[in-house]
């Protein structure tokens, strides 16, 4: 099976749906569970390429002095 290549953007676009669903009560009880470990999962990747581009910008700057 081949893995999708991550988006920022598709994630964010995901997270901002989930919780949209769940400030207007569009979610049952029986989704919310789901729906909150999705966006967990989301923000965790997030968070992750958050750092590796952080990492990289540092690096790119660092070899430029």
């Amino acid at each position: 099976m081949v893995k999708k290549e991550f988006s920022f953007s598709e994630a964010v676009a995901e997270i901002e749906k989930i919780l949209g669903e769940i400030e207007n009560g569009d979610l049952d009880i029986d989704k919310l569970s789901v729906a909150v470990k999705r966006a967990s999962e989301l923000i965790k990747q997030c968070q992750k390429k958050l750092r590796t581009t952080e990492e990289e910008i540092n690096s790119i700057f660092k070899d430029l002095v």
